[in-house]
């Protein structure tokens, strides 16, 4: 191969599909091209677990290992440093390194984008942990914030909101996230002061933003009454204040009515709160709007083989790719695409830049064959999720979803597997 055949690949973003992607592209790096991968974080976090952290079951350390000694190991080069801007004409990315205040320009042949979201709390005033109110479990700094919350919570607790709001696409997380609070009050022996509440733009529970799975709805409403749970649906926050979260709409259920009495409505209410964790809509990342390569959120708009629609040497795989909404939703969800849905994005958007490279027919995976696995956590218990089309509702086959303590020691296995497979490049293995 000649210096003019060697390619220079270029991956912004280390998380699941980042990392993914660039073991998968160890091949390429086999035949003398060149893998580089760019994130302003030194350490790749299993996120699914920061639901742990602030109840000290976790610290990020436990769940996360740094990618230098990883990505060296696969024969691609890490560069610690945030984006600023693409140029795709000039085929250019922008980028300030760690610790410098100059900006630099790496050159790339092939860009996969899979930079992940950025989060969007100001689309609520008063949401977030930074400068707002509620807690967050969305990074792994957010999770340590909720976690001295929560220390000081348990010496003097009061009622507690959790939830997701209008436009955000990662229910699974709250639901996580409520089930969890739930067991850590029992824990703590509080839980009868402790008055609970899930909100949420869904239009009934278990929805998740893809139209539900088969018993998803029963069973979360059957949790929710278990757990005495109330909760809210078509929820639309107006805003939050000290201890209250205000709504211009949205439908209280009472788990004490068992279902059978019609909830109440909350427009121009508020629902008073002592610990809150509430998940924001997500964002395209600013150096993909700046660049004018996503539609108006910042999304990456892909073709069947995750190739940007205007640019033929442009990939992106995992949450910054734009996927319709496959269910209505009259308050707002977005469509969840994080997880296991990210790790496939990533596989075939590294397969077809090889494809490309080499010539080769590329593979094809319409967003609307993708399939979903899930452990959703609730404490000592859980559910095991599965579906084979995750975003096209009317064509599924395979549903499936299987409650029981044994979920929550499966979720607590495949922690362990899942970052020693990423720690080690074993992307190959199930």
């Amino acid at each position: 191969m000649t210096s003019a055949d060697k390619k220079h690949i270029v991956i912004l973003g280390a998380s699941f599909a980042g990392l993914t992607a660039a073991y998968e592209l160890q091949h390429a790096i086999q035949h003398g091209h060149k893998v580089t991968v760019i994130d302003k974080s030194d350490k790749f976090v299993f996120i699914p677990s920061l639901i742990w952290v602030p109840f000290g079951w976790r610290s990020p350390d436990d769940v996360s290992f740094p990618l230098k000694p990883a990505l060296d190991r696969a024969g691609a080069e890490y560069i610690r440093a945030g984006a600023q801007q693409i140029d795709p004409i000039k085929q250019t990315i922008e980028v300030i390194p760690y610790g410098s205040n100059e900006a630099k320009k790496i050159d790339y042949d092939y860009l996969l984008v899979a930079t992940g979201p950025q989060v969007q709390f100001d689309v609520v005033p008063g949401l977030g942990p930074h400068g707002g109110f509620t807690e967050s479990i969305c990074t792994a700094e957010h999770a340590v914030r909720a976690a001295q919350a929560w220390k000081r919570f348990v010496q003097d607790p009061g009622p507690v909101i959790v939830g997701a709001t209008q436009g955000a696409a990662c229910f699974g997380a709250a639901y996580e996230f409520i089930f969890n609070l739930e067991y850590a009050l029992r824990r703590e022996r509080i839980r009868d002061r402790v008055p609970v509440t899930y909100v949420t733009a869904e239009p009934f529970a278990g929805h998740f933003g893809i139209g539900g799975l088969t018993w998803a709805r029963e069973m979360t409403e059957w949790f929710f009454r278990h757990t005495h749970i109330d909760w809210a649906l078509n929820a639309v926050i107006e805003k939050v204040t000290p201890g209250q979260v205000h709504f211009t709409k949205g439908d209280l259920h009472h788990a004490s009515a068992g279902g059978k009495a019609p909830p109440d409505a909350l427009a121009g209410k508020s629902l008073p709160f002592k610990y809150a964790m509430i998940i924001p809509p997500f964002l395209g990342v600013e150096a993909v709007r700046k660049s004018g390569l996503g539609n108006e959120r910042g999304f990456i708009v892909v073709d069947d083989y995750f190739r940007h629609l205007q640019h033929a040497n442009i990939f992106a795989a995992g949450v910054c790719v734009a996927v319709a909404p496959p269910a209505p939703c009259e308050a707002g969800c977005s469509v969840p695409k994080t997880g296991y849905v990210s790790e496939v994005m990533a596989k075939y958007a590294a397969m077809n830049i090889m494809a490309t490279i080499a010539g080769k027919p590329l593979k094809p995976k319409p967003s609307t064959e993708i399939d979903a696995k899930c452990v959703m956590d609730a404490g000592n218990m859980g559910i095991i999720m599965y579906t084979d089309r995750i975003y096209a509702p009317s064509r599924r086959k395979w549903q499936m979803l299987i409650p029981g303590p044994w979920a929550h020691w499966v979720k607590v296995w495949f922690e362990k597997y899942y970052i020693w497979k990423m720690r080690t490049g074993h992307v190959n293995w199930p």
